[in-house]
């Protein structure tokens, strides 16, 4: 993990509230399906004014922390949220200081080992914390980008965060 200054923009996609806990029961998880339809080809070929290729979830609406609900939107990035799909909605992912986990490999066996190590990081009370106000994973050809929004004044990074960030 690393500090670094996620990007500002603006993704529409689809989106589901759900929770880890409905996430980790197959009969109440929800992301499965949510990914199948925005992985479906031609997905988001309707969505005007497109930033990039890249795919994006957004992690929003935080009831409290990692055990609570949120809400996830799948989608791209575009320049204006102007002409919106039927059944889509747009969000705003502000450009904030955040954690960053690189996830390469064979997803989504890659993109799970990244959320096992965010969810230690958090349970074990690491340093910088996390807000849990927007967080954004970056889906891109290389793997995913991993952005975490973390409370503001906070130290850049402890020993034990600097060890993880050697070993990572």
């Amino acid at each position: 993990m690393i500090i670094a200054q996620r990007p500002d923009l603006l993704v529409v996609g689809h989106a589901v509230r759900t929770s880890n806990a409905a996430e980790a029961d197959p009969a109440r998880a929800l992301l499965p399906a949510l990914w199948q339809r925005a992985g479906a080809p031609g997905a988001f070929a309707h969505v005007p004014g497109r930033a990039d290729e890249n795919l994006y979830a957004v992690l929003v609406d935080y009831e409290s922390d990692d055990k609570g609900a949120f809400t996830q939107v799948v989608g791209v990035a575009v320049r204006t949220a102007a002409g919106l799909p039927e059944g889509m909605v747009a969000v705003r992912v502000p450009g904030v200081r955040s954690l960053k986990v690189e996830a390469h490999g064979p997803m989504p066996q890659a993109l799970v080992e990244a959320w096992q190590q965010v969810w230690r990081h958090t349970g074990s009370g690491g340093v910088p914390a996390r807000a849990f106000t927007t967080d954004l994973e970056v889906h891109h050809r290389a793997g995913v980008d991993l952005y975490l929004a973390i409370l503001p004044g906070q130290p850049p990074a402890s020993a034990d965060h600097q060890r993880e960030r050697a070993q990572a």
